[in-house]
């Protein structure tokens, strides 16, 4: 039997309704981990049927690390004002912008990555690669892995939330979507250093 403690902690960690946390626990049999990864999955359905709405909406939030000399900032946006004025969605956007300054990403996703960026990478870790004794599908296969593992840590929606490494900050946007029912995408983001 599902304790309602067990949909409160679920609803703590996750931020979805109480109902979609009470089936997620069902439908796992009582696992609480289980639970979390059925909701991971109806989080990335939900913004999938969601991607043709309109952004009207949204937030811009600034983080200033504490030492003064590094900040970031963000543009979240969402469908209406009601869900931009929400604390949890203000907060969201302030998370996110400490990602941004903790962890300087030079592109929003894989899309925006340049050719330039790409080939940087392939002559970087093609020398490495080339002097591997393995066989050349292998090689190609490890070379592309190098690559793309390369430009996920520059790429924001690839890198995994600093708070909580277990989703990625595309992730966290998905089970935005899931949480306040509209369509949430980071616009910009800029982050500023002083060194």
């Amino acid at each position: 039997m599902i304790s309602t403690d067990d949909i409160k902690a679920l609803r703590e960690r996750t931020g979805v309704s109480v109902m979609q946390c009470k089936k997620a626990l069902e439908e796992a049999g009582g696992d609480a981990e289980k639970a979390l990864v059925l909701l991971h999955k109806l989080s990335s359905a939900a913004a999938a049927k969601k991607a043709d709405r309109t952004l009207g909406a949204g937030v811009v939030s600034a983080y200033r690390h504490n030492s003064g000399t590094v900040g970031a900032m963000v543009e979240l946006l969402c469908e209406t004002d009601f869900v931009a004025k929400n604390e949890d969605f203000q907060t969201l956007a302030h998370d996110i912008a400490m990602h941004i300054a903790a962890t300087d990403p030079a592109f929003l996703s894989m899309d925006d990555v340049t050719e330039e960026e790409r080939t940087k990478a392939y002559e970087a870790f093609k020398k490495e690669v080339d002097e591997s004794d393995k066989p050349e599908d292998i090689k190609t296969k490890m070379l592309e892995g190098k690559i793309n593992g390369y430009l996920k840590e520059r790429v924001l929606l690839e890198q995994p939330f600093i708070k909580d490494p277990s989703v990625t900050i595309g992730g966290l946007v998905e089970q935005a979507v899931q949480k306040f029912g509209e369509k949430t995408e980071i616009g910009r983001f800029a982050r500023f250093s002083v060194a």
